[in-house]
């Protein structure tokens, strides 16, 4: 019996051998030319747009006043800090660096921000050393760029999950603008977070 299923085991190893030997011998289909089609639509995917340009207003150097709320009914935080901006890649993506203090701690945070063409979305990232995580949220502005309201998640310590935050971006003029964030106060209603004033340095 033993040396009988010896002989199954080797068939079966052999079998298995020879698909793979089949599998590899078997010649590999060319790759396909993109048609013009195609083509096109991924022009269109890197191509420079007025929501491109908007992005840029914010390329520059700023200084900043921050309002943070705790608690609903709670007099705010307030401190300010300095941020730097700066175009990448011929002008698709906006990239921003923030330092301050917050809390009575040294602050230092960084986005980047976006517009893609393919899904008509702004779309943003932010890291801090406040945390270890990345928020992400995605987009949409109105009145030719001047207002921008995103939607996102980031982690939440005092869960240890995730949770979830509203922010709007208002254009004043090209050298002034404000973000207000909100989230969920603890019963799960909507409350102001944040607010940032920001001027352009002269």
């Amino acid at each position: 019996m033993k040396s009988r299923a010896l002989i199954v085991a080797l068939s079966c190893l052999l079998l298995g051998a020879m698909v793979v030997g089949a599998q590899q011998d078997k010649p590999q289909a060319a790759p396909q030319t993109p048609s013009p089609a195609e083509m096109e639509a991924w022009s269109k995917s890197m191509t420079l747009g007025e929501q491109h340009k908007h992005m840029g207003h914010m390329v520059g150097d700023w200084t900043y006043t921050i309002k943070m709320w705790m608690a609903p009914g709670q007099p705010p935080q307030e401190s300010n800090g300095t941020m730097h901006a700066e175009s990448l890649m011929g002008g698709r993506y906006v990239e921003h660096h923030w330092s301050g203090n917050m809390m009575g701690m040294q602050f230092e945070g960084r986005g980047t921000d976006a517009y893609d063409n393919v899904t008509k979305k702004y779309l943003s990232s932010w890291i801090d050393n406040m945390g270890t995580g990345i928020a992400t949220s995605t987009g949409t502005c109105e009145d030719g760029g001047k207002k921008c309201t995103f939607s996102g998640t980031m982690s939440d310590p005092m869960t240890g999950g995730t949770s979830t935050n509203r922010s709007v971006i208002t254009w004043v003029d090209n050298d002034t603008f404000t973000n207000e964030m909100y989230g969920n106060d603890p019963t799960g209603k909507e409350m102001k977070m944040m607010e940032i004033n920001a001027k352009r340095k002269k």
